[in-house]
């Protein structure tokens, strides 16, 4: 970190900190590779999907999470690999000291594992269990009397005419194959030969248009045709002339991930605009074929691409399984999936009649997502656009998503002449295109648009309100650990503070003034943001358990996090689990550390939670001698969020609040044993036993149902690993 980022470490609880000796360690299987733990986790997901307890269209869900969440390891992880010297050691972030060439080669081996196993869950499992309750897709030749010819006529009357089919040959050069879209292959020999001269034989491609539904509907209610068969089943019909050999189905996925030089604000827009144009045309890294292909046609569309044989993944079933998304709330077989559960508005917020700014000044609010409703945030975004007394409104924007509420009142109090400032992200990932949008939108009303700071992500979720009150001007703030998303805040854990607390106002208001006017402050009051100095601030929280663990007061600490890959904070929980002090982490992603038996008193333990909701929420708990300390944060323990983002960690005071993170949520976490694994000092995890379902539980409370538990004492004996049952595959959680 350069000296003038160290001197901007200037809270209490950093400003006497020294990084310690962080030579490298002599034990690099301590570390575990962050790209083979994502496979892992990513494994777990597909666990999820063989889980015969789950109703069928959840199981499908899972598929569906699945192929998507692979779609984007592709994109972004390997492609960037790919681009490097097989020789380079792959990630300097954990030390796990793995080449670029030993990880390619890893992660093929355990795709194609991971790929087959999916597979068979879809073809022997899901698909049948929704058969058997009505949900079928059919082949167009299991389909009989008035609903084929009307499936023939859909296909002559909407789909031909929309289609390209394309030969290869010298006069026809291969087309350029879209991202991800879906194509049919054939192989066709000529008939006759005809005025026109044509091939004796050749490749010939159709893409699928996107805008064509991927599901045919029949008349019968439940009964599918994948449009891939439809089409196959008519490709003489758009190659006449030809006889059909074989055909299949192919999928190539691109590299993605693109880097932005630091330029002004609006340079960067066009830059971005630029590099979605070239990410179109990404380098192939993966190619995905349907099953029942000869090798010839295998072998033709990999030469095409410039493909190695192991980054072909041929499949028994539909490609892109995230398109059965579409199946899960179908009318009329809700029963398959699991009883829908209505976010409940927050407790006090539904007693409290006016503004929802007399409520804060009472006090300080928490509200867990998504079993508290987030209609309590835009709605505090809602009413301060339109009161009158609400002076100016400044926000981040990282992942919005479309028809946002919350960008429609930033634009309303915007044309209502408050001061409306919003710090847009234009690099969030896959959300570049939908956030220059919103930037025009704002910009229009008479926002005051800005970009965030050169060479970082502004990754923070922050949201402040200034407001003249009948005895001062205040600030409203709310800060939260996700994204101001209705939608995804309705699927994802996560956890949002709202609060008038003054310092926390002005660091707030110097958060803000950081990021629009490179405005440094003197001091940070209680906030602790990254890239200055939430990295120093987390290790010297460890390494003060560790004193309080060698000095015989309490000591203890609980992360649950997405990811921790920093070798340096890897270090020091390390240390300080060496030193005695109790460790549990719940982390549902990415985890390089490897649990490790402690000195005396100490434990290391780490758990990942997969189940309804996405476990995006990031709390952390220290026991600080007694005096215990409660943080919410924007920041996974990695060091992108370290160092290359703009992040936020900040204190929960209140103590009915901490009493509520400790005692519900992070309890909950730690109590679960249906949707958590246990990581084993192998590297494994491994699925406990039992009846404890986290997400279930706090269902029932935001229902208004209490359950009696608490945090289990520290070292409490962990649930037993699951046994081995038949449905489940053995070998989903070896091979790294």
């Amino acid at each position: 970190m350069a000296g003038r980022e160290r001197d901007l470490i200037a809270s209490p609880a950093c400003s006497s900190y020294t990084v310690r000796d962080l030579s490298p360690m002599k034990d690099d299987s301590r570390f575990i590779n962050r790209e083979l733990s994502w496979l892992e986790f990513n494994a777990r997901v597909l666990e999820e999907a063989g889980d015969r307890r789950r109703r069928p269209i959840e199981r499908l869900k899972f598929l569906a999470i699945f192929s998507s969440n692979l779609d984007e390891f592709f994109m972004i992880r390997v492609g960037g690999l790919m681009n490097r010297d097989p020789e380079d050691v792959s990630s300097t972030e954990a030390g796990d000291k793995l080449t670029t060439g030993q990880v390619l080669r890893a992660i093929s081996s355990r795709v194609h594992q991971l790929v087959a196993e999916q597979y068979r869950i879809l073809r022997r499992e899901v698909l049948p269990a929704l058969a058997s309750a009505g949900l079928r897709l059919l082949k167009p030749t299991e389909v009989r009397g008035e609903a084929a010819r009307a499936l023939q006529a859909h296909f002559a009357r909407d789909i031909q005419a929309v289609l390209t089919p394309m030969v290869i040959d010298p006069a026809h050069p291969f087309p350029h194959v879209q991202n991800r879209q879906l194509y049919l292959a054939a192989m066709l020999r000529a008939r006759w030969k005809g005025r026109v001269r044509t091939p004796r034989s050749c490749l010939a491609i159709v893409p699928l248009p996107g805008i064509l539904p991927r599901f045919i509907p029949l008349s019968a209610p439940g009964r599918f045709v994948a449009l891939e068969d439809l089409i196959g089943e008519n490709l003489e019909e758009l190659f006449s002339g030809f006889e059909v050999q074989e055909y299949t189905t192919f999928r190539i996925t691109r590299d993605q991930d693109f880097e932005l030089s630091d330029r002004d604000s609006e340079d960067l827009v066009r830059q971005i605009q630029s590099e979605l144009t070239k990410r179109r045309r990404g380098e192939e890294v993966r190619l995905e074929i349907g099953g029942g292909v000869s090798e010839r046609l295998k072998k033709e569309l990999v030469r095409w691409f410039d493909l190695e044989p192991s980054d072909l993944y041929g499949v028994d079933g539909p490609l892109n399984l995230a398109a059965f998304w579409s199946w899960v709330n179908l009318p009329g077989f809700e029963s398959l999936g699991e009883p829908p559960f209505v976010p409940q508005m927050h407790a006090k917020i539904a007693k409290h009649q006016g503004d929802l700014f007399s409520l804060i000044r009472s006090g300080d609010l928490l509200l867990h997502h998504p079993y508290e409703s987030f209609d309590a945030v835009s709605e505090f975004i809602g009413q301060a656009a339109e009161d009158p007394d609400v002076l100016a409104i400044k926000q981040t924007l990282y992942r919005a998503g479309r028809n946002s509420p919350i960008v429609a009142a930033l634009a309303r109090a915007a044309e209502h002449d408050k001061q409306v400032t919003a710090l847009i992200e234009l690099k969030a990932r896959f959300e570049e295109e939908t956030n220059i949008e919103w930037a025009r939108t704002l910009e229009r009303a008479g926002a005051h648009v800005v970009y965030g700071l050169p060479g970082l992500k502004t990754h923070c979720k922050v949201a402040m309100v200034i407001r003249r009150d009948p005895d001062r001007v205040r600030r409203y703030v709310h800060l939260a650990t996700g994204n101001y998303n209705p939608h995804t805040a309705r699927i994802y854990t996560d956890v949002g503070l709202m609060t008038c607390d003054d310092r926390m106002g002005e660091d707030a208001a110097s958060l803000f003034n950081l990021m629009t006017g490179y405005s440094q402050p003197s001091r940070w009051h209680k906030m602790l943001v990254a890239p200055y100095g939430l990295r120093e601030w987390a290790i010297r929280m460890i390494d003060r358990e560790a004193e309080h663990a060698r000095a015989g007061r309490p000591a203890r600490l609980i992360a649950k996090l997405n990811g921790l890959v920093d070798r340096e904070v890897i270090r020091a929980l390390y240390r300080a689990s060496a030193a005695g002090v109790p460790i549990e982490l719940v982390i549902r992603g990415i985890c390089c550390l490897t649990p490790r038996d402690s000195g005396p008193g100490g434990i290391l333990r780490v758990r990942s939670i997969v189940g309804r909701y996405l476990e995006h929420s990031r709390i952390v708990y220290l026991a600080n001698g007694g005096t215990p300390e409660l943080y919410l944060t924007s920041a996974d323990w990695m060091t992108r969020n370290f160092d290359r983002r703009v992040e936020i960690a900040f204190p929960v005071e209140d103590e009915g609040l901490k009493a509520r993170l400790v005692d519900e949520i992070l309890a909950a976490a730690l109590l679960d044993d249906v949707n958590a694994r246990a990581l084993d000092s192998k590297g494994v995890y491994r699925r406990l036993e039992g009846r404890f379902n986290s997400q279930q539980v706090l269902e029932e409370i935001a229902a208004g149902n209490p359950r009696d538990f608490s945090l289990p004492a520290a070292g409490a004996e962990e649930a037993p690993p699951a046994k081995e049952a038949k449905h489940r595959p053995a070998p989903l959680n070896k091979g790294t």
